[in-house]
């Protein structure tokens, strides 16, 4: 509940104050209208605002899954939705998550679908959250959506986690390194330069050397205002990555990182397929089932692209046609899809396609991750070993002069 403060007047024309408990806007107008109080402005109050603005902050992705996991276990035991959300208010221990949870609730009790209520709160349920919870209120399997949801989230977190494993010991030396050398570059190197100042006259320093001196003598009369700049373009850009075409824009970058693009796509589209045969096999209309599940794909530019496939489709063309057209999906995933349609079992094949995807994209990133150890490793050497022979160069050529 949530306390709202309200200036009004009473029968006689004598203008009122004070704070009213309610749900909602509305609940707190009924409240006062049974009172007879005519409401002259109604607004939250202090602490009502401070539980708006907590409610803004992020929720951690374990704690979501066990949320998810909760209420689809009770959904699946017959436990009607509002009620499930009632216990979940009183069980959950997270506070942002508990207010976040009590607001559903009320915005649910008011008649709001659950895909709409969990879209009023997006820094704590993605798009690909709303996208599979509107699924399943459109298929009548919310359960399951639910279930896939929490079990997606914990593989998440298991991935981020031995992603994290794996980088904190190249991290650590990346950081170190650089700091090694920025502190070479600023305060060693220059000690040389005089040192090579009449092989720079001669024009006999090698090429290394003088990017080396180079680069040392802008770090020292610029890295100040470089550094500020990086930490003003990182804001800009996350300033600009914050809007829609920003995000597009992001979306369609993270497609054409050399073997992170690969993993993204085939994420996306095992999303894709997953939601579409769970909708269709639930009995929802292709038209309807691929505009849903175009959403579920966590990234824009495929989402249109399964978009402009869907208007062809409703057409009277087959789907994998204009899904070969788009070129967002791999060849053997849209023979499949033929396949399907063919011998009339679209849905299984697509939830085929889907386990095959994330058996292969898991695979991928396994690959990738411990790829990225050894490349780090390989880059930092790179740069050492640049550092030593453009200090090195010089004093060889000159010893051999001599």
């Amino acid at each position: 509940m949530a306390e709202y403060r309200y200036i009004a007047r009473e029968l006689s024309g004598q203008q009122v104050a004070g704070t009213v408990s309610a749900a909602s806007e509305r609940e707190a107008l009924g409240s006062l209208a049974a009172k007879n109080l005519f409401p002259v402005s109604i607004n939250l109050a202090d602490a009502a605002k401070a539980h708006q603005a907590n409610k803004r902050r992020q929720v951690p992705a374990r704690i979501l899954a066990v949320f998810y996991s909760q209420i689809a276990d009770l959904l699946r035991s017959g436990v009607p939705l509002l009620r499930s959300l009632d216990l979940l208010v009183k069980q959950t221990r997270h506070v942002t998550l508990k207010l976040v949870v009590q607001e559903v609730r009320d915005q649910v009790a008011d008649g709001t679908r659950l895909a709409e209520a969990m879209r009023q709160h997006p820094t704590v349920f993605n798009e690909l959250t709303i996208s599979m919870v509107r699924a399943g209120e459109e298929g009548s399997f919310l359960e399951e959506s639910l279930q896939r949801i929490a079990t997606f989230t914990e593989h998440q977190e298991e991935l981020k986690g031995r992603v994290v494993g794996a980088m904190i010991y190249p991290a650590f030396l990346v950081v170190a390194g650089t700091i090694v050398v920025i502190g070479m570059l600023v305060f060693f190197v220059p000690m040389f330069d005089s040192i090579f100042d009449t092989m720079r006259k001669q024009g006999t320093l090698p090429t290394a050397t003088v990017i080396l001196l180079t680069t040392s003598d802008f770090l020292k009369k610029y890295g100040l205002l470089f550094l500020l700049g990086l930490i003003a373009a990182i804001f800009f850009g996350k300033s600009y990555f914050a809007n829609e075409a920003g995000r597009r824009r992001y979306d369609e970058l993270r497609l054409k990182i050399v073997g992170i693009g690969a993993v993204v796509r085939s994420l996306a589209v095992a999303r894709f397929c997953r939601v579409l045969g769970t909708l269709l096999h639930n009995g929802v209309p292709i038209l309807s089932a691929l505009n849903i599940a175009k959403d579920a794909t966590g990234n824009r530019v495929i989402s249109e692209a399964i978009a402009q496939a869907a208007d062809r489709v409703s057409s009277g063309r087959s789907l994998a046609e204009p899904l070969a057209e788009c070129g967002q999906f791999p060849v053997d995933v849209l023979e499949m899809i033929a396949v399907g349609e063919e011998a009339n079992n679209l849905e299984q094949v697509l939830v085929g396609v889907a386990d095959k995807m994330e058996r292969q994209t898991n695979r991928q990133l396994d690959l990738v991750v411990r790829l990225l150890e050894p490349l780090m490793l390989v880059a930092m050497a790179g740069v050492i070993l640049f550092l030593l022979m453009a200090l090195m160069l010089p004093i060889f050529n000159m010893s051999s002069m001599t």
